[in-house]
């Protein structure tokens, strides 16, 4: 952006030092890398020099710890993949006990590194809420953005949290389980019954009649068993998602 006809940037030391270029440039990022430890950094200069740096503090959320261990209990694989500063990336994983996390990303590498563990035959779940997740969301296998995102990253995800809250992720996973397990019995039944009943019908060793009540209490066994899937938990509807 121009302020009094100045070229002024703010963002990312690295992206701030671009434009200042030289010794002072470099003077920027060591500044930077000074005050990583505390927290994530965003510069604001124009092109004679840094004008200002700010340091903010990232806090885990309160779910974050019990979400990532259920996670983790239901076999998940967890990585982290952050456009923050590679310390504080680093710091926030060893509180969640995640080893795999990348700082320092831009939105092409975190595409890079999705197609990376999809390389090795993983189907990835994406949860995000910035500008810079949207390729990597409308990449993914299943994205997910936080209610409190940027609408660009919920526009690209498949489903937005709406609740806000990652204590979700973990009841939604063993939902969609246990969907998946009642679609496999389902389509079971069907193919068995089918396979007998319509045969013996076409025989003609059934009447009309057996065979349309059978075909229709067959019917009714199939709703009643996705039935199963409501949730009965006292909140009721959906898990948030």
């Amino acid at each position: 952006m121009s302020v009094k006809g100045k070229r002024v940037r703010l963002g990312s030391p690295r992206f701030v030092a671009e434009l200042i270029g030289g010794e002072a440039g470099s003077h920027l990022l060591e500044m930077a890398r000074q005050h990583a430890q505390h927290g994530t950094t965003i510069a604001l200069g124009d092109e004679t020099g840094p004008l200002a740096l700010f340091t903010l503090e990232d806090r885990l959320r309160p779910d974050a710890v019990p979400t990532v261990e259920a996670l983790r209990k239901r076999g998940l694989n967890l990585h982290v993949f952050s456009g923050d500063d590679l310390a504080t990336v680093k710091r926030l994983a060893e509180e969640l006990g995640i080893d795999d996390a990348r700082g320092g990303l831009t939105p092409a590498d975190k595409l890079e590194a999705l197609e990376a563990l999809e390389a090795q035959g993983a189907r990835v779940a994406m949860v995000g809420d910035g500008v810079n997740d949207a390729p990597i969301l409308s990449r993914a296998t299943v994205s997910l953005a936080m209610a409190g995102g940027t609408q660009l990253a919920q526009a690209s995800a498949d489903m937005i949290l709406y609740r806000d809250q990652l204590a979700v992720l973990p009841a939604g996973l063993d939902k969609a389980r246990e969907t998946a397990r009642v679609i496999r019995q389902n389509i079971g039944w069907a193919i068995g019954y089918n396979s007998i009943a319509l045969p013996v019908a076409a025989l003609g060793l059934i009447t009309p009649w057996i065979a349309a009540l059978g075909m229709s209490l067959s019917s009714l066994l199939v709703v009643v068993n996705a039935l199963r899937l409501r949730d009965q938990s006292p909140t009721g509807g959906s898990n948030g998602a």
